[in-house]
């Protein structure tokens, strides 16, 4: 069985355990994502909301690299923003190997078309949806990313909200509650989790990360870990830098 054959039969398996009411149509459309995009249900590329695939940034991010993007410019679309309403709209431009124009893709976003998970974050989001879309359009891919979607609410937020540790917001504790009582139980080293954290969401900062990036990376660590440690601890060991030298 070639590489890329078992890479989509575990993507299905991941994809049944994980959403086990996927019909059969969205199978086949994952397995054709799947050959075509290499794209990793494990590592968080691909989500299933209302029965439509998406895409996400740390996905097409990947596929830019496995074909050898040459650039992502970014630009703050200044006419069409309005700092004093959290209202942001940016250019960004994708650049192929021996591709002179490139392709350019908008994003904007307000506080009327984010979640409430990262309202405040109106410019990030902004800046994320204008990339995307410039490298959906770059590498042909149909399907819309997860950070375009607006506030389209999924599963986790139509939840009402609870009381937990003393936030209303009770998803997020719950969330790091299970973190911390998977690195505990099984020895983990806390910043090497957190580091594996950051690269499997694709942000800059865990803070930065959405909450269903961070349920999506706590459920595959907890995978990982149940299934094979040794091979999680392969994975987070190639986090540590190398010691500086001492000069004398």
């Amino acid at each position: 069985m070639t590489r890329a054959a078992i890479a989509m039969n575990r993507n299905v398996r991941l994809a049944k355990q994980r959403w086990p009411k996927l019909t059969r149509v969205a199978l086949i459309a994952l397995r054709e994502l799947s050959r075509e995009y290499r794209l990793s249900v494990a590592l968080g590329d691909l989500l299933y909301i209302d029965e439509r695939w998406y895409v996400s940034h740390a996905g097409l991010l990947r596929i830019a690299q496995r074909r050898k993007c040459s650039g992502i410019k970014v630009e703050c679309v200044g006419e069409l923003s309005d700092p004093a309403a959290t209202r942001w709209a940016f250019k960004a431009t994708v650049f192929k190997p021996g591709d002179c124009k490139g392709f350019a893709g908008y994003g904007d976003a307000d506080p009327s078309n984010v979640s409430s998970l990262v309202r405040g974050a109106e410019m990030r989001v902004a800046e994320t949806r204008a990339v995307n879309r410039a490298l959906r359009k770059a590498y042909g891919i149909g399907i819309c990313s997860v950070e375009e979607i607006g506030t389209v609410p999924s599963r986790i937020e139509k939840l009402p909200p609870q009381k937990a540790n003393g936030n209303e917001n009770g998803s997020r504790p719950k969330v790091r509650d299970r973190l911390c009582q998977i690195i505990r139980q099984h020895q983990l080293d806390p910043e090497l989790v957190k580091a594996y954290a950051v690269d499997f969401c694709g942000t800059k900062t865990l803070r930065e990360a959405t909450r269903e990036q961070v349920e999506n990376f706590v459920q595959q660590l907890a995978d990982w870990v149940e299934k094979d440690r040794n091979a999680l601890l392969c994975q987070l060991n190639s986090y540590v830098r190398p010691k500086q030298e001492v000069v004398a």
